[in-house]
C-alpha cells in the first residue's frame, strides 16, 4: 500500500511538472513578423451606390430572398467615410500590420475598362493614410464582390473569360498601389468558396441545383463548384505571371493566395475514416495547393470527379505551378470526419459527395456532407494544419490571415475573445518553433463589421461599432487594449495549457 502511494505521489509530481506553463512576448516571435488584424471591403466601406461604384454580385445577394439576415450591407461600418479616424485608431493600438480588401465594383465599375477616379482616390487615400502612420498594407484584390455586370454577361468566374478581366483588374491595382502595398493576396478563400457559392449556393452568387443546395433557382452544383475553382486558379496564376514579369523587380513585393482552414479530426481510428479525412484535405488544401507545385489537382479529386473536373492543359499546368509566394490562410476551427459510404452509391453527386465524407461539429454531433464551421475552440488543430501543410506541401510561407472568434452581442467587455486570441497565438509560436514557415497573424476582425452569416448581430471585433447608430461609432473591446499592450509593451502571456471547448461562429 505504502508503494503504491508513493508511485502515485511520484506520478502526480511528473504530471505537474509537465504541465508547466506556457509563456511568451511578441519578441519570442521572429524578426519581422506583423501582428495585426483584417476587414473586407463589402463588410466595411458601406457607400454601396456613391461615387461611381456598381452593385456586386454580393450586393445583389444581399438585397435577395437568398439573404439569411435581417438587413443588407449598403452602410455596412461605413468605412468609406470614416477610414481616417480608424486609420489612427489602427495606429493607436499598435497594429502592425492591416489587411483590406479593395472592392473591385468600386474601382473598375464595368468590370473592365475605365477606372473610376472617385475609387481610386478612395484606395489611394487609405493606403496613404497607413503609410503616413507606419502600418504594414496587405491588400487582397478579391473578396466576393465581382461586379455584376460581369456575373451577367458572361456566368462570371464560371466563363475562361474572367481570366483575362480579372488579370485587367489586377494590373490596375499592381499599377496604382504597388509602389506602396507590398503584400497582395489574390482571391480570398476560393477553396470553400467553390462549395459556398456553387454547390449549396449559401454565399453569392448563391448558385446551386437540386437535390443538394437551398431553394436552389439557378446552378448546377456537380460541375461549377469545379469550374469556378479551376477559373480562379488560372485568374490568380495569370495575375502572378503579370506582376512578376511586370512589376516585382521594382516593387519588391509578394503575391499570394488565401485559403479557408479547418483542421479535421478522423472520428475513428478506422482506415476508411483516415482515408476520408485525407480526402476532406486534399479537396480543400490540395484543389489548390497541388496543382501549385506539381501543376494538376490531387489523384483523390480526378478520381471522384471523373470527367466534371477541368483538365490542365499544357500551358495551363506550367502557369499555375510555382504561382505563388505565399499563403494566407483563415482558420477559426476544428471538425470531425468520417467515411460516406454511400456517396458513390448517389445516382448524381455533388462536389461534396465527391469527398465522400460525413463532417460533424462534435464527436456526437449531426452529420453533413458539406464542409462545417466549426464549434471547437482548438488551438492545437492550428498547429496540426500547419505541420499538414509542411509535411505535403513543403515549407511554404504562410500568413495566417484570419482568426478570431465572434460573440452575439456588443458587450465590451469580451474576455473570452482574449482567451481564444492568447491561445490561438501560443499555438501560431508552436508551430513556428516546430517548422512552420509563419509571417504574420491577423486578427478577424479589426471591427465589427456586415458578416454574411450574422448580418450585423456577429460581433467579431477588437472594435465595436453601434450599428444602431448611422453614425457608427467605434469603441475599444477589451480585447483591442489586450492586443495593444502584447504589441506594443511586449506583455508577457501565460498559459497553463487547456483543452478544446464548444462555441460558435459566423465565419464561412
Amino acid at each position: 500500500m505504502e508503494r503504491r502511494l508513493l508511485f502515485l505521489l511520484a506520478w502526480l509530481l511528473l504530471a505537474s511538472q509537465g504541465a508547466v506553463a506556457f509563456q511568451f512576448t511578441v519578441d519570442d516571435f521572429p524578426d519581422g513578423f506583423a501582428f495585426g488584424a483584417g476587414t473586407a471591403a463589402f463588410q466595411y466601406e458601406g457607400a454601396a451606390d456613391e461615387d461611381g461604384k456598381s452593385p456586386s454580385i454580393w450586393d445583389t445577394y444581399a438585397h435577395s430572398a437568398r439573404n439569411p439576415n435581417e438587413r443588407n450591407g449598403d452602410l455596412a461600418s461605413d468605412g468609406y467615410h470614416k477610414y481616417k479616424e480608424d486609420v489612427k485608431l489602427i495606429k493607436d493600438l499598435g497594429l502592425k500590420a492591416y489587411r483590406f480588401s479593395i472592392s473591385w465594383s468600386r474601382l473598375v465599375p464595368d468590370g473592365r475598362g475605365a477606372i473610376n477616379p472617385k475609387g481610386l482616390q478612395f484606395y489611394n487615400n487609405v493606403i496613404n493614410e497607413l503609410v503616413k502612420e507606419g502600418i504594414q498594407i496587405h491588400a487582397v484584390i478579391y473578396h466576393l464582390d465581382l461586379p455584376q455586370i460581369l456575373e451577367d454577361e458572361y456566368g462570371g468566374w464560371l466563363s475562361p473569360r474572367i481570366v483575362d478581366d480579372f488579370t485587367s483588374y489586377a494590373d490596375v491595382c499592381f499599377r496604382e498601389f504597388g509602389d506602396r502595398v507590398a503584400h497582395w493576396t489574390t482571391i480570398l478563400e476560393p477553396n470553400i468558396l467553390a462549395q459556398g457559392s456553387y454547390d449549396n449556393g449559401i454565399v453569392p452568387p448563391g448558385r446551386c441545383s437540386y437535390p443538394f443546395g437551398r431553394d436552389c433557382t439557378v446552378g448546377n452544383s456537380s460541375v461549377e463548384p469545379y469550374l469556378f475553382l479551376h477559373n480562379s486558379l488560372l485568374a490568380h496564376s495569370s495575375a502572378v505571371r503579370l506582376y512578376r514579369e511586370k512589376y516585382q523587380t521594382a516593387q519588391k513585393g509578394v503575391v499570394g493566395i488565401n485559403l479557408y482552414s479547418l483542421c479535421m479530426y478522423p472520428l475513428t481510428d478506422s482506415a476508411e475514416d483516415i482515408q476520408a479525412t485525407e480526402r476532406a484535405n486534399d479537396f480543400l488544401f490540395g484543389g489548390i495547393l497541388h496543382p501549385f507545385l506539381f501543376g494538376d489537382y490531387p489523384e483523390s479529386m480526378k478520381k471522384a470527379a471523373g470527367t466534371r473536373i477541368p483538365s490542365f492543359s499544357h500551358y495551363q499546368s506550367e502557369l499555375v505551378t510555382g504561382a505563388f509566394d505565399f499563403i494566407g490562410l483563415n482558420h477559426y476551427s476544428s471538425i470531425y470526419a468520417s467515411n460516406n459510404p454511400n456517396a458513390s452509391k448517389m445516382p448524381v453527386r455533388d462536389q461534396a459527395a465527391d469527398v465522400g465524407a460525413l463532417f460533424r461539429e462534435t464527436r456526437d454531433g449531426p452529420t453533413s456532407m458539406q464542409y462545417l464551421p466549426g464549434r471547437m475552440i482548438d488551438p492545437q488543430g492550428l498547429e496540426h494544419v500547419l505541420k499538414y501543410l509542411r509535411e505535403k506541401y513543403g515549407n511554404i510561407s504562410i500568413y495566417i490571415q484570419e482568426n478570431g472568434r465572434g460573440q452575439a452581442d456588443d458587450n465590451l467587455m469580451d474576455v473570452e475573445r482574449i482567451d481564444f486570441l492568447k491561445n490561438y497565438i501560443a499555438s501560431t509560436l508552436k508551430a513556428i518553433r516546430d517548422g512552420a514557415n509563419v509571417k504574420g497573424y491577423a486578427v478577424w476582425s479589426f471591427m465589427d463589421l456586415y458578416e454574411i452569416f450574422g448580418g450585423y448581430k456577429a460581433h467579431f471585433g477588437l472594435v465595436s461599432v453601434d450599428f444602431s447608430d448611422q453614425r457608427r461609432p467605434r469603441q475599444p473591446r477589451l480585447s483591442a487594449y489586450w492586443y495593444s499592450d502584447f504589441m506594443k509593451n511586449s506583455t508577457m502571456i501565460h498559459l497553463e495549457g487547456g483543452m478544446a471547448t464548444p462555441t460558435s461562429h459566423a465565419q464561412l
